[in-house]
């Protein structure tokens, strides 16, 4: 498994749910981070822990659905002068579920595709090629599982839309020292998935950055998190390291 003490590690919706619980994931494996949510003050406490075990860290607030937003934090963690070794793509947007599809407004794809593919791709794009250059990184996005729900057309077409944009930069990697994967953290109980999910957040742990740690032959997979559901986290990532 792949030592990223020191590393600096960019998580996207890290205030709560999975990518706070991945966060902290990272911060116990040494990394630095870096904690994007729509405020500041959401991840002021998690800055503080992460600091409290003398690591780095560093928060920036923008909004997803804003994609000049967006560019601005990019813009932000330029000027830390820093390099973004890892970026987990958690950040993610149910806008609405439509019993009477039919009725869906634009609306439910403009602000799904932003969230969900646009922001999370302007992001890819921007550090993969310093990470190329550098001849090391790693990226995960956020994907799901729904399907066949015209209930959710936004959300399941924005992340579809993502899978596709992930799996084609990830064919370009070979031999990079890149890898690029995408991770479906399962139906869990978070604000996004709601009180009826079957699932814990804690369960998608170790399975949501199992790509942090996969070796650079593997890319364009989707880890499945609930496969790897009360595995440590080093034997989630043999278990990674054979998907291909």
């Amino acid at each position: 498994m792949l030592d990223l003490k020191g590393k600096w590690v960019l998580v996207t919706g890290a205030s709560r749910g999975i990518g706070r619980l991945a966060a902290t994931l990272m911060a116990e494996q040494g990394c630095n981070l870096l904690l994007q949510s729509r405020s500041i003050e959401h991840t002021a406490e998690l800055e503080k822990e992460i600091k409290a075990k003398g690591l780095e860290c560093h928060s920036f607030e923008a909004d997803l659905n804003d994609i000049p937003s967006v560019m601005k934090m990019l813009s932000d963690v330029d000027a830390l002068g820093i390099d973004v070794d890892i970026i987990l793509n958690n950040a993610g947007l149910q806008i609405a579920y439509r019993p009477e599809y039919c009725t869906t407004p634009p609306e439910d794809f403009t602000v799904s595709f932003n969230v969900n593919t646009i922001a999370p791709a302007m992001i890819c794009y921007h550090f993969l090629p310093k990470m190329t250059a550098r001849g090391f990184g790693r990226i995960v996005n956020t994907t799901s599982g729904i399907d066949k729900e015209p209930e959710q057309a936004g959300y399941s077409a924005a992340k579809a839309a993502l899978d596709k944009i992930t799996k084609d930069m990830a064919s370009r990697l070979g031999g990079t020292g890149v890898a690029m994967n995408l991770t479906d953290p399962g139906w869990c109980r978070t604000d996004l998935g709601g009180p009826n999910a079957p699932n814990a957040p804690e369960s998608a742990i170790p399975g949501v950055v199992v790509g942090a740690f996969v070796d650079d032959t593997i890319n364009g997979q989707i880890f499945r998190a609930q496969e790897f559901a009360g595995m440590s986290l080093e034997d989630a990532v043999a278990k990674a390291n054979k998907i291909n």
